[in-house]
């Protein structure tokens, strides 16, 4: 089948000086892509790189790590991009469960990742030419995206090379992205949402724009920057960052310019109703699917004025199926609140090495085809006018600056703490539809402060899974079966 490296060699063969990239090295054209792509296929090949071989990319963000990505599909291969600046023992666990075989990363960067797995050095000695690359298989693992799940330990999502490029594909066509686009890349290596930023932009021959990170996190600069390279599309922007960017005094039409901008990551009815629709001069898309749907499931363009009054995310997109069923799996009416399910060619091939959990939550299609599934997804909503429409979780999983986190995840790295003898984690909103975490502990804790906490956590959490406050208790309160009381002590906390 056809990846994403053929479609940027069809792109060079017709115009080599076009540009692909523009990162702060300088711009890459097709055809120096092109190039770097095939020199690094020849050197996976040459370490034995195939179907069902999970090759780690660990190097910053830039032609490399977009091209170490593309090989890797050209090879027929799977991909994990590492955020090189999160934790080493969480990069570890996530190549630990991923169950990859190769590192691709830079001699200086090697020394420090030490990952366990063998390193290929993108900047050491080439490979002589081989033989040429085999066919990929559409039914071949594509690549290995972690999120959280109900244990709190983060769960290797399989992607196989059939779903991502049809993902990709029909994300193109959708958004009617062309040699004029110019997107800019948003969203951090190590999230799925990275990958559409990244290549659905390049596979329809558009320009490519990455930026020191420290860019994107200043509203100043963010604008400075689409209005210095003329973005036209944002692919993976959170309704929190929209936000952040429509209070800022004095910002004068961030947005101008940008025809596009494509939302997700959690609701963007807050942003709505607080009138932030003005901010967008062009197109605005909501966009609504979990990891293990590649990517995006539902898209729904947000007229001008829009309608808050309910979290609309639109129409599935093509090949894929929404079913909102009840607890016994048959369908509700529309207007009634059921969970949602997931089918079609979106669907993952489930979580490496977690077989009961992936038999729970990846479930027969009852009116499917034979051996169709269906993804359940935790979430609830209902069928209404213009589609979907979001209405919150069924389980403690919540949405924070776009990220899916799981409070478990926080409480068990909590408890290794010497100090802490309990601890539950809740997601509260503030004043300003912020989602963030508070944590609840017990323990002999008079000695150690919250920076010191924060310390720990830092060890082997991102930013993302901090919480705002740590609050001290003598005893955690519990239900009448033995449990921590979580809705006890959600209510009870004063922000």
């Amino acid at each position: 089948m056809r990846t994403i490296a053929d479609d940027i060699a069809a792109h060079a063969a017709r115009h080599p000086d076009r540009v692909a990239l523009s990162t702060p090295a300088g711009e890459v054209t097709y055809g120096r892509l092109a190039a770097r792509i095939e020199e690094i296929a020849r050197l996976l090949r040459a370490h034995g790189a195939g179907a069902e071989t999970v090759c780690a990319v660990a190097v910053e963000h830039g032609t490399d790590a977009i091209a170490a990505m593309a090989a890797v599909l050209r090879c027929g291969a799977a991909f994990l991009t590492l955020d090189v600046g999160q934790p080493r023992d969480r990069l570890r666990g996530f190549v630990r469960s991923a169950g990859a075989r190769l590192l691709l990363t830079r001699a200086d960067l090697a020394p420090a990742l030490d990952l366990g797995v063998p390193a290929v050095l993108l900047d050491g000695p080439g490979a002589a030419e081989g033989p040429p690359p085999r066919p990929v298989d559409p039914r071949a693992l594509a690549y290995v995206s972690h999120t959280s799940g109900s244990t709190g330990r983060p769960s290797a999502v399989l992607v196989e090379h059939r779903a991502l490029d049809a993902y990709l594909r029909d994300t193109a066509g959708a958004f009617g992205l062309g040699p004029d686009t110019v997107a800019l890349q948003t969203a951090p290596l190590g999230y799925d949402a990275s990958i559409r930023d990244t290549f659905a932009p390049l596979l329809a021959g558009g320009r490519l724009v990455i930026v020191d990170r420290a860019r994107l996190l200043r509203p100043e600069e963010f604008a400075r920057t689409v209005r210095e390279h003329r973005v036209t599309a944002l692919l993976s922007v959170t309704p929190s960052f929209l936000s952040h960017l429509a209070a800022q005094p004095g910002l004068t039409d961030p947005l101008a310019g940008v025809t596009l901008v494509a939302s997700s990551g959690e609701s963007l009815r807050p942003f709505l109703a607080a009138g932030g629709r003005t901010l967008v001069p062009g197109r605005l898309v909501n966009q609504y699917g979990p990891t293990e749907c590649t990517m995006t499931t539902t898209r729904h363009s947000v007229p001008v004025p829009p309608d808050p009054s309910a979290d609309l995310v639109g129409t599935p997109r093509a090949g894929t199926v929404v079913r909102v069923l009840d607890a016994d799996l048959a369908p509700v009416a529309d207007g009634t609140v059921g969970e949602v399910y997931i089918g079609g060619v979106g669907v993952a091939r489930g979580y490496g090495g977690r077989p009961a959990r992936t038999a729970e939550c990846f479930v027969p299609d009852p009116y499917g085809p034979p051996g169709a599934r269906l993804y359940r997804t935790g979430d609830l909503g209902w069928w209404g006018p213009g589609g979907l429409r979001y209405a919150g979780r069924t389980d403690r999983q919540v949405k924070i600056r776009g990220y899916r986190v799981d409070p478990a995840e926080v409480e068990g790295c909590l408890l290794a703490h010497p100090g802490v003898t309990g601890a539950v984690v809740t997601a509260h909103t503030d004043d300003r539809g912020r989602v963030h975490l508070l944590a609840h502990l017990t323990g002999d804790l008079s000695g150690t402060t919250d920076a010191e906490l924060r310390g720990h956590l830092a060890r082997s959490l991102p930013p993302h899974l901090m919480p705002r406050r740590f609050l001290r208790l003598d005893t955690l309160p519990t239900t009448r079966g033995g449990k921590a009381d979580r809705r006890l002590l959600a209510a009870g906390s004063t922000l």
